[in-house]
């Protein structure tokens, strides 16, 4: 960690005028792609995300397992499942042995319905980076990953 009152240095300000910049990017893209995703399903993002995350998980997940990978509160995970429960798209399943903890699965439709999104969210996705070439990319990729590393170090 820096130490209050270190003067900062020319790469120091670099680095931060790659943090305002992926931040601002970061922006713009989850904008673009949450209004994307509304237009063209009437769908949010964080609903997106639940059932991605449900998706990876055949068996479905505990609610506090769900709140848990998508890092947010079991309250806002509680919100969105009831949402996509009275859509037909989830459903709640007791868990054997645990009378207070229910398990969600996607049913059928909510697969289907989560495939054809996850694969149109890529093109989008593909779109909003053509910019960046195959190189420009695996540098991104590389780079990001070695400041993923330093932070999972830290914890």
């Amino acid at each position: 960690m820096s130490e209050p009152g270190k003067i900062p240095s020319d790469l120091s300000k670099d680095r931060l005028r790659v943090w305002l910049r992926m931040l601002k990017v970061t922006r713009m893209i989850e904008a673009e792609l949450r209004e994307r995703m509304r237009q063209s399903w009437d769908i949010t993002l964080p609903r997106f995300d639940v059932m991605a995350a449900l998706r990876r998980a055949d068996a479905g997940m505990k609610m506090s397992d769900l709140s848990g990978v998508l890092r947010v509160s079991n309250g806002n995970v509680t919100g969105i499942v009831d949402r996509l429960e009275a859509d037909g798209l989830a459903e709640r399943r007791s868990v054997e042995g645990d009378r207070r903890a229910m398990r969600v699965l996607l049913t059928t439709q909510g697969r289907e319905m989560f495939d054809e999104m996850a694969a149109v969210h890529e093109l989008w996705v593909d779109e909003l980076f053509s910019p960046i070439g195959a190189q420009g990319l695996s540098t991104v990729h590389t780079r990001l990953g070695r400041i993923t590393e330093k932070l999972e170090a830290e914890d």
